[in-house]
């Protein structure tokens, strides 16, 4: 069984969209209007971005603590290229430089109140 799609709640559409396909290698299929953009990454995983302004409330949802969305990366080098790219992202909060986390080396991130885990694959030989 495979992981067909995540929908994440955000304020601004067009700014995850951007994020997505500028820093983390998504392509969009559509942009509704601002309201609701659905991009891929070419594995066969869809990224939904449903903008607030559909759920028709007046606050953005909070994510429940450590709920986070993560992404690998081959090796050190290419988590430190990514959070040097998105380190001139005015939106974005950072909690830490990249380090040593858990069992592998990453960073996390923050875009409004979703968090971004970037990492290595600390299971490289389980990977298929």
């Amino acid at each position: 069984m495979n992981l067909n799609h995540i929908n994440i709640v955000v304020k601004d559409v067009n700014k995850a969209v951007n994020l997505f396909t500028t820093h983390l290698g998504f392509s969009l299929i559509v942009n509704r209007n601002s309201k609701m953009a659905v991009m891929e990454n070419g594995n066969n995983f869809a990224l939904v971005i449903w903008g607030q302004k559909l759920n028709h409330k007046e606050n953005m949802p909070e994510y429940p603590e450590n709920f986070h969305i993560g992404f690998y990366q081959k090796d050190e080098e290419a988590v430190w290229k990514i959070y040097e790219k998105l380190k001139t992202e005015a939106d974005l909060q950072f909690e830490n430089e990249p380090k040593k986390i858990w069992n592998t080396f990453g960073f996390y991130f923050f875009f409004e109140k979703l968090m971004i885990e970037i990492s290595v694959a600390p299971f490289q030989d389980k990977i298929a």
